[in-house]
């Protein structure tokens, strides 16, 4: 009798060039799903870098500080430039990120709308009474559409003391900025540039969060 042989053939799969994240959160009632879409495949790998399955690279760069509170930080292995966009201060003079060149920056989304915001403002406020100063700075940008009014009242709500009030009122930024859920969370780095993004809400005030700027300013220096 022949013996056959059932011979398995290993084929290595594209890499597909979207990353899908879905975490669902809720908080005094609200729901939000997150959606966070990279559209180069860098994200994707380093996201699966990150991931900690067996056999997958050490992480490097950024990467290695997306842990503990931060381990749902996603670091892009290059730079990636954002659309043009501008805002209002509190004053409703008009500006732009071009006035942060030169700093490494955090640009937080929110919407007074959004629970989770909430939640984690007063973190973003505490760390940015903490670290802010010539190399790094925090620009919480509302999208609220009403304007500026809901907004300053939900950070004078909830005790804000450090935070200036941004808004952009287009109804567009987010999807322009692929910021399929609030918060979204990008950094950047000091020539404007996306280094790597958070979908909803973190502990920002935490030892990871500062290790985690501390490291993008260092980097970037």
């Amino acid at each position: 009798m022949s013996k056959k042989s059932n011979e398995k053939s290993s084929k290595k799969m594209p890499l597909r060039t979207i990353l899908i994240a879905v975490a669902i959160g809720a908080a005094a009632g609200f729901g939000a799903v997150y959606v966070n879409m990279g559209d180069d495949s860098n994200v994707a790998q380093t996201a699966i870098t990150q991931s900690g399955k067996p056999g997958a690279p050490a992480k490097t760069g950024l990467a290695a500080y997306a842990k503990g509170a931060m381990t749902t930080f996603v670091a892009r292995t290059k730079p990636q430039k954002l659309p043009e966009f501008t805002f209002v201060r509190d004053d409703g003079s008009e500006t732009s990120l071009a006035e942060w060149r030169g700093k490494v920056v955090l640009l937080n989304l929110w919407a007074t709308w959004c629970g989770p915001c909430r939640k984690e403002m007063p973190d973003l406020d505490r760390l940015k009474a903490e670290l802010a100063g010539d190399d790094f700075d925090l620009v919480a940008l509302s999208i609220d559409r009403t304007g500026l009014d809901k907004p300053r009242k939900f950070l004078e709500e909830i005790g804000i003391k450090n935070l200036k009030l941004y808004n952009n009122s287009s109804g567009k930024l987010a999807a322009s900025l692929k910021a399929f859920g609030m918060p979204t969370t990008l950094l950047l780095n000091r020539e404007g540039e996306e280094i790597g993004r958070l979908v909803g809400p973190a502990e920002w005030g935490s030892k990871d969060a500062v290790e985690l700027i501390k490291a993008a300013i260092a980097e970037n220096s």
